[in-house]
């Protein structure tokens, strides 16, 4: 077995660079052969990826967190080679959502690799998206609205860890707006005046069981929708997002789809598994069974 190993040295807030070497070793003992490319910058992953012949691999290993599995799919559906390897989940970073519904701990990254060992590879559904002529791919959640904002404060407070999550939501809680939202979900349109939107691929985002019905090989995204309400009812909301109990608020509505549209009257800023990138209109879909991921 040869796996190619994406690893970003700054995952964790740097906690991945002081366990390259056990990262390593580990690999070594179980006898699999590895070949390991370092990250320099953003978006380096997804151009090595993109580029990176895999009829010489068994496998492809995102080591990071969202943002470095983000790269990764991103870089194997441009990369145009004929054989398609499964994907790895190396979860050593901050947020590592995708590896939760793959039942994978990232505080013990000792068992991914035990995991990826067994070379016991999953069909796994893929969100594909397009926005401002270009197309992109997620295996996590794409948001907009409140959460979107939330992530660009996060990313700033990174320093933090997972608690910078959550120290986003109050800051963004004092400066609340709604928003005009016209939804298309399989061909059936909404408008809502809206706080937030996440089309989910799996049920957690960082540690908020936002999509607790979600499953990532059922063929379909789940639509979270927020609508207008108050900071003392979002407040309110907030500690029953950990648990998914938020799906049962009138405020809240769910639903199930293979193709989103969205407009906004106001562009609105999205956040595809972490990154900002993009923003409304958007056009989403899923992609069933797109790609195989090494898991349980």
């Amino acid at each position: 077995m040869k796996l190619f190993i994406l690893y970003n040295p700054h995952a964790g807030a740097g906690r991945a660079k002081k366990i390259l070497p056990k990262v390593r070793e580990k690999f070594n003992d179980l006898n699999i052969d590895t070949e390991f490319f370092i990250t320099q910058h953003p978006s380096h992953g997804t151009e090595v990826i993109t580029n990176l012949d895999f009829s010489g691999y068994d496998g492809i290993v995102a080591a990071g967190g969202d943002g470095t599995l983000f790269e990764t799919i991103n870089g194997y559906f441009r990369n145009d080679s004929v054989k398609r390897p499964p994907i790895g989940i190396l979860p050593i970073g901050t947020g590592n959502a995708f590896a939760r519904d793959l039942h994978l701990d990232s505080t013990i990254w000792e068992e991914a690799v035990e995991v990826i060992s067994l070379n016991r590879p999953r069909k796994v559904d893929v969100g594909k998206f397009s926005t401002e002529g270009t197309i992109y791919y997620y295996l996590n959640i794409l948001g907009l609205g409140f959460v979107s904002d939330v992530t660009k404060t996060a990313l700033k407070l990174k320093i933090f860890g997972n608690v910078a999550y959550l120290l986003g939501v109050f800051y963004q809680t004092i400066l609340l707006k709604s928003h005009k939202l016209t939804i298309t979900i399989d061909g059936k349109k909404f408008e809502r005046d809206n706080t937030f939107v996440e089309i989910s691929n799996t049920r957690f985002t960082s540690n908020f069981l936002m999509a607790p019905d979600a499953e990532i090989d059922d063929g379909f995204l789940d639509v979270t929708l927020l609508s207008k309400c108050t900071r003392r009812q979002l407040l309110k909301a907030l500690p029953t997002v950990f648990t998914g109990e938020h799906v049962k608020l009138d405020i809240v509505e769910t639903f199930k789809a293979k193709k989103i549209e969205i407009q906004t009257n106001v562009p609105k800023v999205l956040t595809p598994d972490g990154e900002v990138l993009g923003s409304t209109p958007v056009n989403i879909e899923c992609l069933y069974h797109a790609v195989e991921v090494f898991g349980r």
